[in-house]
């Protein structure tokens, strides 16, 4: 008696549990570094927002022979903008979500608001940076600090020339200089 065995044909139910398994395997080992590449990407997203709003106060501050105003606060939920104005600071705040606004004689020229939700934060030596319209400088000399949540930083120096330096504590972001 000869017996014939049949060729299989597809997957059985064994097989297709082990390569789903692989599958999860591999997607769980990828979650976290798909989350630290988001984060720096987002951090180097702010970092390059302030150089321009810097740039763009400094060229803005001639073109209207007006001097202007880069003002750091805090914001309403606790998170912390900064806003380039005209007139003085003190009339200008944070106070609505997502929206900065000044009051009398003070005029929003750019702004921007970091949630106290984001995960990213901002800080620097000073509170404000001034740009002479007839100069074209930026007093005093700054650095302002965007930090992310897992405490990864960049600096941006800001020279009395309104020229930006970026760079990385301890070098911890590849790619930029070390501060």
């Amino acid at each position: 008696m000869t017996h014939r065995r049949e060729q299989q044909q597809g997957v059985s139910i064994i097989e297709a549990m082990i390569v789903l398994c692989v599958i999860a395997l591999v997607a769980g080992f990828s979650a976290p570094s798909f989350e630290s590449i988001r984060q720096r990407a987002e951090l180097s997203g702010v970092a390059g927002q302030i150089e321009t709003d810097v740039h763009f106060a400094r060229s803005e501050a001639v073109a209207r022979n007006r001097t202007l105003h880069l003002t750091l606060m805090e914001a309403a939920d606790g998170g912390n903008c900064y806003v380039v104005h005209e007139g003085p600071a003190p009339s200008c705040s944070c106070a609505q979500l997502e929206r900065a606004a000044c009051a009398g004689a003070a005029d929003v020229v750019r702004a921007m608001v970091l949630p106290s939700a984001g995960r990213i934060r901002l800080s620097a030596n000073v509170r404000a940076l001034h740009f002479d319209p007839l100069r074209g400088t930026v007093t005093p000399t700054a650095t302002l600090r965007a930090e992310s949540a897992d405490g990864l930083a960049l600096h941006q120096v800001v020279s009395l020339v309104g020229r930006v330096r970026t760079c990385s504590p301890q070098a911890r972001m590849a790619g930029v200089a070390a501060c």
